[in-house]
């Protein structure tokens, strides 16, 4: 699979002044949006759990996460973020991808609007 990255912002909430933006990965294997604990700290997100996640080794770990306002490609949605390592690589995961009907377009390793997102 081909290599596709976006530029993201997350905040906090829809007034927050603080950001995080970044050229975050595209993983079609993750669920969620992972970003450094330290930058999401300093956009005002607040961590409010903690979840066990399986990374693609398959070793399982625990991380921190929170609710943030996710933004890419002229889209608004809003989702948990995973506090990661400081030198983790931002992720943007399918959840957020699909909540504003783009998908991956495995033929062109592009990604594609959608006409409509699926209710079904």
């Amino acid at each position: 699979m081909g290599v596709i990255h976006v530029t993201v912002t997350l905040r906090a909430t829809q007034k927050s002044r603080r950001k995080y933006e970044a050229d975050f990965l595209v993983d079609a294997g993750a669920t969620d949006c992972m970003a450094p604990a330290s930058k999401l700290q300093r956009a005002g997100i607040r961590r409010r759990g903690r979840m066990g996640h399986e990374l693609a080794d398959g070793s399982t770990v625990t991380y921190g996460f929170g609710l943030a306002e996710i933004e890419f490609m002229g889209e608004l949605t809003s989702g948990r973020v995973i506090f990661g390592p400081e030198n983790c690589e931002p992720l943007l995961g399918v959840t957020a991808l699909e909540s504003v009907g783009i998908v991956i377009e495995p033929a062109t390793q592009r990604l594609r609007r959608l006409p409509a997102a699926p209710l079904k």
